[in-house]
Parts: C-alpha cells; structure tokens; sequence
C-alpha cells in the first residue's frame, strides 16, 4: 500500500496528505514512505489479520487528515472569494495557480493564506517557526506546526463535544511533540474539577479521575492558582497526583488554563511518557493557542456541565463537614445538590467520603467520589426510596433515621445488595449521610437473642469434670434468679422441681450422663419466687477423642403456655364433643318427627272427583331438617281441605313448628271457614302461641260437587293449574306471611276446574335457586309441567327430577286431578 494518495478539490487540484505521528504532509516533507508489511509468510493466519487491521488503521488516518485538508482549503477559498469577488471555482483556480508558482503545495499555500487572514494566535506562532534567530526564512518543513494547529482548529471546531476536542488535539498537534495524553478539565464554582475530555489515557484512569474537590492538589490545580502556564519536569520529583500517574510515573506534564474574556473556563494538560526536557517558546505558545480553542468550547458547555453551587458562604462550613466526617467512625458521605438550570434538584453529587466508607459494591472510595448519587447508586430512586428520604432531608431540615434499608449497586448490570441502617441531616445546603452496613456476625448473633427470646429459650453448658456452668441470661431469667446468683448444676435439678416429677428428671439424668444419649424431659419448675413453670429440658453429652463423657450442653424452654393452650383445648374437645353428640340427637329427633309425620311418599288419597299424589323430599343434609309440610283431608261437609306451607329456619324448632301449624289448621279447617279466614286465624296463632315463628302458606278448598276451587295465600308461591299442554301460575293474591303481624286480612280466590285439569301445589325448595330470579325459576317449572305424563305421579316425579333449585332445601309437591 503506498503510503501517500492525492485527492482532488474543486478545481481538481490534487491535495497531498499523508500521516505523520498524526500530521498532514507538508512541502519538502523528507521522511520514508510508510508500509504495511505482510507478515502471511511469517506469522500465518496472525500476521495477515495483523497487517489488514493495519492496513484499515492506515486508511482511517488517511482518511481524516484528508478531510482536515480539504476543510482547510475550502477556508482558503472563502477567503479569496471575499477578497477577490470571484466565484468558487475562480477562487479554486487561483489557489492552485499560486500554488505552482510558489512551487509548495496547496495545502502548504491554504494555511498560509488562513494565517494572513487571521492574524491569530496560531499566526503568530506560525510566524515564529518560520522565522530563525537571525531573522531568515527556516526550512519549509518547519511550516509543518501552523498546519497541525490549523487542522487541530478545524477538528476542534466541528467536535460535538469535549470527548472529541481531546481526541482531536491529541492526534493533530500534541503526538507529534512527543505527547502521550491530554485531559480537559471544566472548572466549577466552588473551584472543583470536572474531567470532560480526555484521550491516551485509560477509561479506568478517566472513572477514577472524573471529579476532583476543591480541596485536592493536582497538577491542574496548579495553573488554576497560578492562572499561568505550569510545568511538571517529573511525576515522580514532583509527588503531585493526577490523571494517569500509574501509567507514566515519571512523565512529565504542562498545564494551561483555559479561558476567554479574563474568565477561566478549565485547564489542559498534556502529558509526556518521560521526564520532560525544557520546551521552546514556540511549543509553549502552540500549546496555549490549544488551550485558548478549549476554552470556546468549554464556554458552552460550563452552564450544563457545572452544577449550581452552594454560595461561597458555604464552601467553608462544607470543608469543616469534610474535616468532621474524617474523624467519625461510621461510614460517611457528603451529598452536595445539584440543581438544573430552571433552580430545582434534581440530583445530589458525592462531594466527600470518609476513610471508614465502604461501598455496597465493593468500589474503592475514589470511583465514588464526585459522582452523580443516582448514577452510583440508581436504585436508591426506586426500590428503597433512599432519594426520597434525601430530598425530603434536603427541602425541610429534618434528620431521618432509617434503619435496615436497602442498597443496591449495579457492577456489570449485576445488582448487589446489602442491609444497613441509615442516618441523613443537613448541614447548610449538603446533607450528611452515614450509612452502616449491617454485620453478618452481629446480626446472626442479634437474631439468635431475639429468638430465644421470643420463644423463651435458655442455653446452658456445664464441665462434668470442672463442675464450670455457663448459662446465658434468658435462663437465668426462666429460673427466676439474678444473673449474679450461681447457676444450678444438673445433679441439683430435682431440688428446683415438683415432687412428682422427680423420677421424670432422674430417668432424664440417667439417659443423659451414664448412657451417654440425648435426652429431654418436662417438669413444673418451683422457682423462688412461688411461681411454678412449665420447662421443657433437651440436652446432649459432649465426649472427648476417647469417647468419655467431657460437658453436657442443652436448652431450657418455657413451655407453661403451651401446656396451658394444651390443657384449654383438651376441655374445648371436650365440650365441642357434648355439643356434637346434643346436636345430633336433636337432629335425628328432629328427622324423625318429620318423617312421622309426613313420609316421603304417601299412598295416592283417592276421594270422589279427584286424586291426590303427594311427594315430599327432605334435604340432603341431615343437618338441614326444615319445617316444610303438606295436607290433604275430606272435611265434614264432604268438601277437602288442600294445603302446603314452610316454618322459616331448620332444626327442631322448625320441626316442632311445622306439627303446630299443621295440626292448628286442620283444627280450625273443621268449622267450614273460607281459607283467607283459616289464615287469618292460623297467623292469630302464629303470632301468639309460637316463640318468634314465621311461615309461609297456602290454603286451598275444593267442591267436587261444583269443580270449585276456593284459595288463599299467606306469603307463599301461587298453585300452578296444567290444562291440556298448557301450564299456568294463578295469579297472585294478597297476602302477608304468618306470624308477621298480629291482624292480617288475606285475599281470596275462586277458579273453576274442568275434568283432566291438574292442580300443583308446592314450596320454595322446588324453584328456589341462588342465581337465579322467583320469575325465572317459575318459568322453568311451567316448562316441565306442561310435558305430558303418563300418571299424575309420574308428572310429580319429573317436576322433582327436573328441579332448578340448588340451595339443599326439603320441598313439599302436592298434585290433584279432577275427574
């Protein structure tokens, strides 16, 4: 690959660049072409992607001092169409003629004409390297500096930040003085700094090294005090810390302020690999011209880089709370806000912390300092709310403690956490953070005592050879004895104990002391101060290498609740089994009085006119026995009494209920009352003669003389007539349910049968469901009744098979066929 390549401008004049140390070519240039060499032969698959990365790292370079190039002769252009008023490409065409008549390149003559135009600080150093001592024109090549600061100015100014200004000035005009690094540092307002650029330095070295307090002495501090240029000889004579001194300890470094209007914005430095010998003045001016093109971009950028300080009252009070946190032995750090351009917080930077400091994450305390709180520790904004508690701390001046709060750091995206207690004040406009991480010992130990002490628990361990016994406080307390008192040895245990628990103890002592097993025993222990306690006793020998019995170690544990909860629910048993067994007898008496009276399926009633089928389902659940009847009688004036109700609630109660009212309304049916009067009368004796009764009811008189059937109801569900495929419900009649109220007046209706008509009576238990409305319930059973049937019972039998109802409840069925 060779080495030098031209390009063509405007005017196609060919442009001659080619890297040197980072510097474009220059007329009289005498130095050998550079190549990339093949290393197939020698070094195989290696040395060919060696000499491609190479090869590609040439070009690149190639590349951008081409582009450096052309920007600066498009400059020299727009400085001879000012001057001569021509076009672009008149200007181009000029260029180039001059260029051949001056016999130098176009570069060479576009720098030049850029220098007489700017009469610039870079002028003025250009004009030094070309001029000698003794006032002759120098070599050409000595032009090669106002070219490297004219394309480190172009670079410069097309940077979008100061990363890239860094980069640019390092490759164009610092390497090929014999510089390894350069750092761009913004000054704050309380005299801190703040490390935007860099570049040959380290992304380590830049972490480590991206904020510096005020009160710490680096080399760039020193042309901040001085306001001058500074030089360092050697790192190592020095002993001043900076950026990179791990890698070039002895390197030498120059340091510029930076600055524009008399104001400094930053510092450049500049380092060297090695001790640095004394510079000339033309080097030391170029460096400052470079200083001076940081200080423009540093001027834009300090407004959004540079946090709001505290007022220059505070920077002493913040020094003194630096000086107080040193000296303090928990770990500390100083959080100093940070505000946005609008005046509000939006984060807090760790100004300080202190020699006991350490982090979550395992950081050394310099990679921490002079960070953004949220970025060291993003997590605080969410899960703990650790940031909340700071700018509440922040706003109001009011300390906040904390204990067990969370941390969380991230290293490599891997989150770690760990538990300590916090403390936050303000002092002034910073705040105080002191956060100590919980011990792992300590806590285990502290968990322990809470444990023991919670579930009552003493330890002890007695030397059976010393006769040395070690109890822990808790036991003391569980024998009721001061902790100056002397514990009480094993062998004496049966002195402290009821009597009739010495044997238990003795067969413990034997197991454990002679048998050499692990062994445990309750006993009610009588301590002196005349209370008796439940103690339940666990311990285990402890044998030396020969086997022989050397101490006995084991735990004591208060059992007296348990013992007494123990005792308490054996009566509760107790008493829950009477209950049960009482509960069952009145269930079954309950079943059977129900099932007396009214059987499941009785015979069919056969009277003249008409037949009567009866069906009756008692509930699922034994449990569940309610108070459902159903009635049917020829009464003395030939004419039958027909009727179903339901006593409200279960058990015997209803049972008993439902054999009152039955019974009731058969007595009174015998004077031949209408039925709204038997109701009536049935709800006098609801109300009156039962203990807090409600039912429900309905009562129905058929003539088979005349097919007349006469009806009242008392807060029941209508009867429901089938004729031929038709089934309907009899519309509903006034009437409030029994037992409600003392007087109640009941409607009455009449319906006329005709022959092969069936009557249904029924109670809630049939249609009721819990999802469900009365309305669509009845609907569905108006569906099934009008299916045809062979029988009346098989009709009755379908309605109870095909019954929506689901709340378990037993259901009454009557059904009457007229003949």
């Amino acid at each position: 690959m060779n080495d030098n390549h031209d390009e063509t401008g405007e005017a196609g004049t060919p442009i001659r660049t080619r890297s040197r140390n980072g510097g474009p070519d220059v007329p009289g240039a005498r130095r050998p072409a550079e190549h990339v060499k093949s290393a197939t032969t020698e070094a195989g698959d290696v040395g060919r992607l060696a000499a491609t990365v190479e090869r590609l790292r040439q070009e690149a370079l190639d590349a951008q001092w081409a582009a450096d190039g052309r920007a600066l002769i498009e400059m020299a252009k727009g400085i001879f169409v000012g001057r001569l008023g021509c076009g672009p490409a008149e200007a181009s065409r000029q260029l180039t003629k001059l260029a051949k008549q001056s016999g130098v390149s176009v570069l060479a003559l576009a720098v030049d004409v850029i220098n007489q135009a700017a009469r610039d600080r870079v002028s003025e150093i250009a004009e030094q390297f070309l001029v000698r001592a003794d006032g002759e024109p120098g070599d050409p090549d000595e032009a090669a500096p106002a070219v490297r600061l004219r394309a480190a100015e172009s670079r410069a100014l097309a940077a979008t930040d100061s990363q890239a200004v860094a980069t640019a000035l390092l490759e164009n005009a610092l390497a090929p003085l014999g510089a390894c690094g350069v750092a761009i540092w913004l000054v704050g307002a309380d005299s801190s700094l703040t490390l935007v650029g860099q570049a040959g330095f380290t992304e380590e070295e830049a972490s480590r090294w991206r904020y510096v307090p005020p009160e710490v002495a680096t080399c760039a501090r020193l042309a901040l005090h001085s306001r001058d240029l500074a030089v360092v000889e050697a790192l190592s004579d020095a002993g001043i810390p900076t950026i990179g001194r791990r890698q070039y300890s002895d390197g030498g470094r120059i340091t510029v302020p930076a600055g524009t209007g008399g104001r400094i914005h930053g510092v450049l430095e500049i380092g060297w690999p090695d001790r640095l010998p004394p510079q000339p003045p033309q080097v030391l001016r170029q460096l400052e011209a470079l200083a001076e093109l940081c200080a423009h971009t540093l001027g834009d950028q300090s407004e959004e880089e540079t946090p709001r300080a505290a007022p220059a009252s505070d920077l002493a009070a913040v020094a003194d709370l630096a000086d107080l946190a040193d000296h303090l032995h928990d770990p500390v750090l100083i959080l100093t806000p940070h505000l946005d351009p609008a005046g509000r917080l939006s984060d807090f930077r760790i100004h300080h912390t202190n020699s006991r400091f350490v982090d979550p994450a395992g950081r050394p305390r310099s990679l921490v300092t002079g960070v953004h709180f949220l970025e060291a520790y993003p997590a605080a904004a969410e899960s703990s709310g650790l940031f909340s508690k700071l700018e509440r701390v922040y706003a109001t001046g009011e300390p906040c403690q904390a204990p067990r709060t969370t941390l969380t750091a991230y290293v490599d995206e891997v989150p770690l956490t760990s538990v300590a207690d916090i403390s936050i004040s303000r002092h002034g406009t910073c705040l105080l953070l002191i956060w100590k991480v919980e011990d792992e010992t300590a806590r285990l130990a502290s968990l322990l005592q809470h444990a023991q002490r919670l579930g009552r628990v003493g330890g002890f361990e007695e030397n059976v050879r010393t006769g040395d016994i070690t109890w822990n406080s808790q036991l003391f307390s569980l024998f009721g004895l001061p902790e100056t008192a002397e514990p009480v040895p094993l062998q004496e245990l049966t002195g402290h104990a009821h009597p009739h628990d010495v044997n238990s103890i003795g067969r413990f002592l034997r197991m454990l002391l002679y048998r050499l097993h692990e062994s445990s025993v309750d006993f009610r222990l009588r301590r002196p101060d005349g209370i008796t306690r439940h103690i339940r006793i666990v311990a285990e020998p402890v044998l030396d290498d020969q086997g022989r019995l050397y101490s006995v170690r084991g735990a004591c544990q208060d059992v007296s609740a348990q013992h007494w909860t123990e005792v308490a629910l054996a009566a509760t048993r107790d008493q829950l089994a009477s209950t049960e067994a009482e509960s069952a007898d009145r269930t079954r008496l309950a079943l059977q009085l129900q099932q007396a009276i009214m059987p499941p399926a009785p015979a069919p009633l056969e009277v003249p006119g008409i037949r009567i089928a009866v069906r009756y389902r008692p509930a699922e659940s034994q449990s569940l026995v309610g108070g459902d009847w159903y009635d049917a009688f020829v009464l003395p004036d030939k004419k039958i009494l027909i009727s179903v109700g339901d006593v409200a609630g279960h058990g015997i109660q209803a049972a008993t209920g439902m054999v009152v009212l039955r019974n009731a309304l058969r007595g009174l049916a015998v004077t031949g009352a209408g039925p709204a009067q038997l109701l009536s009368w049935l709800n006098t004796v609801t109300y009156h003669l039962t203990s807090h009764l409600t039912a429900t009811a309905v009562c129905g008189i058929y003539d088979p003389d005349t097919r007349c059937l006469r009806w009242a109801r008392a807060g029941h569900l209508p009867p429901v007539l089938v004729r031929g495929a038709e089934a309907r419900a009899f519309p509903l009649a006034s009437g409030a349910l029994l037992g409600a109220m003392p007087d109640v007046q009941y409607g009455e209706e009449e319906v006329q049968l005709e022959r092969e008509d069936i009557l249904l009576m029924y109670t809630d238990g049939l249609v009721e469901r819990r999802d469900a409305s009365v309305t669509e319930s009845l609907a569905q059973l108006l569906a099934v009744a009008s299916r045809p049937a062979g029988s009346l019972e098989k009709r009755l039998d379908n309605l109870l098979t095909y019954s929506s109802s689901d709340t378990d409840d037993d259901t009454c069925l009557i059904g009457v066929r007229v003949h």
